[in-house]
């Protein structure tokens, strides 16, 4: 194993170059590395839409019982528990985390105001999401992220390996090579479990309370936060 990279040491320089020519676009040899790197200080922080289905799936052959954290704000929709299920059926090796806020939805309305996302998302988000997976990754080193260049402007940048500022860690995104139709091939071709959500127009899935079918085929997460004037709910903003 080379030196590990972490967040203190991160240097571009030294990081391997990964084939984005290969059968997975890069996405297994990342993996392949991460995991040779880090171990069980790696962890998948997975929202289970389809993109973390063909992730989890990917991550599965390189470790078959790797570390995968789902940020369980308690306003999720039923059909993403209903996939959990299937998927830790699927996958019975995989540790998965339902991971839970401080506070419950009850204590969150009872110190911020009833519905929290409708007048201030940023503190509901912060609360439900950040603030559990800071927590998370205060003991990891590194944490995987399915995030796709093509799905917005603000992921365009996006690259394998990354230094996260917002939560002082290595952000590992293997996909970013990766089409709509890549993930969704790739999905059919090896049976995999998906969201029925995404059959009834929601392309990006997130808290029920915050999501909506999708009304631009261009913006495949223009059904998040609609009349805000956001498009993420943080994890990903340094």
């Amino acid at each position: 194993m080379s030196a590990l990279v972490n967040y203190e040491n991160f240097d571009t320089e030294i990081l391997p170059a990964f084939p984005e020519d290969s059968e997975t676009k890069g996405a297994l040899e990342v993996l392949e590395w991460a995991n040779s790197q880090y171990g069980n200080k790696l962890i998948y922080a997975c929202s289970f839409g389809i993109e973390g289905i063909v992730l989890t799936d990917l991550l599965a052959k390189v470790n078959p019982s790797a570390k995968i954290v789902f940020l369980d704000t308690d306003v999720h929709f039923e059909e993403t528990y209903k996939l959990i299920e299937q998927v830790k059926k699927r996958y019975p090796q995989l540790s998965i985390e339902m991971k839970k806020p401080a506070l419950t939805l009850e204590e969150q309305a009872s110190e911020y105001g009833d519905e929290l996302w409708l007048r201030d998302s940023n503190k509901c988000c912060n609360i439900r999401k950040i603030a559990p997976l800071t927590e998370v990754l205060s003991t990891a080193t590194a944490w995987l992220s399915g995030l796709r260049r093509e799905q917005s402007e603000t992921r365009a940048l996006t690259e394998y390996i990354n230094q996260d500022n917002k939560f002082k860690s290595i952000k590992i995104c293997p996909l970013i090579h990766w089409t709509w139709k890549d993930v969704w091939r790739y999905a059919h071709k090896n049976g995999l479990p998906y969201n029925v959500l995404h059959d009834n127009g929601y392309p990006s899935i997130g808290c029920k309370t915050c999501t909506a079918p999708t009304i631009n085929a261009d913006d495949l997460r223009s059904g998040r936060w609609q009349g805000a004037q956001k498009t993420e709910c943080g994890l990903h903003l340094s």
